[in-house]
């Protein structure tokens, strides 16, 4: 990756949760977000806890070092639940965080498992009123006749708790599965979409929200695609987009219609003849759609492939990036172990001009757009003494194996990076492997 001064390096920062081997499935991670300044890191995991690190303000690091993360506030988000007409479990998993923008001392997110989507408030306090004049200090009331005079409560500090309470619950809304949230730029509104429909919510109204995308045929045997993943545009707050597991891109403007059944823009690129094999039609499901922080460009992730498209053509993307060509042999093996299913999600840096995504093996790609030139890295136990230097891995596809290359037969499909996370302004990026959280920054020269 190249810096301002030649070639950006990226050391080991931080890595949070146990080492064990025997890792229990609730406490594998299942998303990833920064806030908007950066400040805030939150996860969520199988188990339902959403765990928030704040960076220190205070650097008592040496100036090579930038601040690290430590644990800020935990909570269990949503718990195992049973839905006794459909006779189905709803697991507590969280899907989806998303940060609201900050408008006062508390912090807001949204946090979504598969049905129930819930709007929690993080707020601070460090101080306790005292010298109540109905109530003792332990909150029992006094007798009435023992007040002899009256007295003006004081606040006193007290040590920093962070609490976290659930302020609204979006419930009912969903037949299937809720893949993505995403708050619109008016800061009023957010969508949620499962498989077949996206709905549109008011952040103070839970009872009702309005259907704005609906592809669920008359006739179930008629289906041929579902959505994957919806977002909001940055800047424009009519427009969102929704990706389908036929590899397809729809954009809507919901100044057209109240139901957004018929798309403004159709992204869709050809497909090469060539390539066209059983698991086509798999490999081509987008599992993840980002907008470019300056609204101009979207990202699309596929099974093998990053894609880079303009808003203002849809013929095809303007850059194509790909994440590991090297398992397009390897399919018919990723389809027996159902890795091909897996749903890796992608993410710019702060100016546009670095995307991100995961891999197998707990490997993690880069990609320059200017330079075109790209990096594979490795998160490993092995490389985190503070401020080491991660090396770039390369994979062997064939042929004769070079020194430090890797391969493709010894890849650990079971060690995935699915989850990943830039920080908005700096050069911090966190990477989820199956239960550990690792921070990685640019080396400060």
């Amino acid at each position: 990756m190249a810096g301002p001064g030649g070639d950006m390096q990226w050391c080991f920062s931080q890595v949070k949760g146990a080492i064990d081997d025997d890792v229990a499935e609730a406490d594998i991670i299942s998303t990833v977000e920064f806030n908007h300044t950066g400040e805030l890191l939150a996860t969520g995991d199988k188990g339902g806890r959403v765990v928030i690190f704040q960076q220190e303000t205070e650097n008592k690091n040496p100036p090579q070092f930038r601040s690290e993360y430590n644990v800020y506030s935990t909570f269990q988000s949503h718990e195992p639940e049973f839905d006794y007409l459909k006779s189905l479990e709803i697991e507590e998993k969280i899907n989806k965080i998303r940060w609201l923008p900050q408008k006062n001392a508390a912090q807001f997110l949204l946090s979504t498992n598969d049905k129930t989507i819930k709007l929690w408030k993080i707020s601070e306090r460090d101080k306790r009123p005292e010298g109540y004049n109905l109530k003792e200090e332990d909150g029992r009331y006094k007798d009435p006749n023992s007040i002899t005079k009256l007295q003006v409560p004081v606040l006193i500090p007290m040590d920093l708790m962070v609490e976290a309470s659930p302020r609204r619950v979006f419930a009912n809304a969903h037949t299937y599965h809720i893949n993505s949230i995403s708050v619109n730029s008016d800061n009023e509104t957010y969508l949620s979409a499962d498989d077949l429909r996206i709905n549109l919510w008011h952040l103070e109204i839970t009872d009702r929200s309005f259907n704005i995308v609906d592809i669920k045929p008359a006739n179930m045997e008629e289906l041929t695609e579902v959505i994957t993943a919806a977002e909001f545009h940055p800047h424009q707050c009519n427009t969102f987009v929704y990706s389908s597991s036929k590899g397809t891109i729809r954009m809507c403007d919901m100044r057209a219609s109240a139901l957004c059944d018929k798309h403004t823009k159709l992204f869709e690129e050809p497909e090469d003849p060539s390539n066209r094999s059983f698991f086509s039609e798999i490999i081509s499901s987008i599992s993840d759609v980002k907008f470019s922080h300056n609204g101009r460009y979207m990202m699309t992730r596929d099974y093998l492939s990053v894609k880079i498209w303009d808003l203002n053509m849809e013929s095809r993307p303007v850059e194509t990036y790909q994440v590991h060509e090297y398992l397009r042999s390897k399919l018919c093996s990723l389809y027996e172990n159902d890795c091909i299913f897996d749903k890796f999600e992608c993410c710019w840096n702060g100016n546009d001009s670095v995307v991100m995504t995961g891999s197998y093996n707990n490997f993690f790609r880069m990609f320059e757009r200017g330079h075109r030139r790209d990096v594979t890295l490795e998160a490993s136990r092995e490389n985190s003494k503070p401020l080491q230097v991660l090396k770039p891995r390369k994979v062997c596809a064939g042929g004769k194996r070079k020194k430090d290359e890797i391969s493709v037969d010894s890849l650990d499909f079971n060690k995935k990076i699915l989850h990943t996370a830039w920080h908005p302004q700096d050069n911090i990026i966190a990477v989820a492997t199956t239960n550990n959280l690792y921070i990685f920054q640019d080396k400060v020269i």
